[in-house]
C-alpha cells in the first residue's frame, strides 16, 4: 500500500511521500481498528505477477464505540472499548485513505475500480458490521473523479475545509 499511496497521491497539493517507518508506526497504532475485510487492494495479473492498481482502507467509526464512556477509560471504560473492538457494530464507517495508481487516474478503469471497492466493502460492512452510513474524507476539490463518486444520489458534502494564503 505504501508505494501505491505515494504514487496515487503524489500530485495532490501539499503531499509529502510517506516512508516505510511512518507506515509501520501508523500500522502499529491503528492495528486495533483495522479489519482485514475492510481493506481492499485491486490487483492486475500481468502474467509475471500481481500489480496493485488501487486500494481503499475503511475504518469503523470509533466515536460510536466510546460515546457512552463519557470520555473516561477508567475504571472499566478501557475494558468495554477492548470488548467492542473485537467485532465492532457501528452504523458509520469512514474511508480515510483511497487511491488509484497515477497511470490509471482519470480513466474508466479508475472509476470502475473505485466503484467495485466501494460496493464490495459496502456489502461486507452492512452484513458484518451493521453499517448504514459511509464517509469519505479528505477529498481535494480538484479531484473531480472522486468528487463525482462521493456525490452519488443520497450522498452529501457535510464539511468543506480550505486553506488560504496572503502575502504579508
Amino acid at each position: 500500500i505504501l508505494n501505491l499511496l505515494n504514487d496515487a497521491w503524489s500530485d495532490n497539493w501539499g503531499f509529502v511521500p510517506l516512508t516505510e517507518s511512518e507506515i509501520a508506526y501508523a500500522g502499529k497504532k491503528l492495528k486495533p481498528i483495522i479489519f482485514e475485510e475492510l481493506v481492499r487492494i485491486a490487483e492486475y495479473d500481468d502474467g509475471a505477477g500481481f500489480t496493485p492498481l488501487a486500494f481503499m482502507i475503511t475504518l469503523p467509526d470509533v466515536n460510536e464505540l466510546i460515546g457512552d464512556l463519557d470520555g473516561r477509560l477508567f475504571p472499566f471504560g478501557w475494558a468495554k472499548l477492548l470488548w467492542r473492538l473485537r467485532k465492532p457494530r457501528t452504523r458509520r464507517l469512514r474511508v480515510p485513505l483511497m487511491g488509484v495508481a497515477k497511470r490509471h487516474q482519470g480513466t474508466r478503469l479508475a472509476s470502475q475500480l473505485a466503484f467495485m471497492m466501494i460496493e464490495y466493502t459496502r456489502r461486507d460492512a452492512v452484513r458484518d458490521y451493521g453499517a448504514t452510513h459511509g464517509e469519505f474524507g479528505w477529498i481535494l476539490e480538484d479531484n473531480k473523479g472522486m468528487l463525482s463518486i462521493a456525490q452519488l444520489p443520497g450522498a452529501a458534502i457535510n464539511h468543506r475545509y480550505r486553506i488560504y494564503s496572503k502575502p504579508l
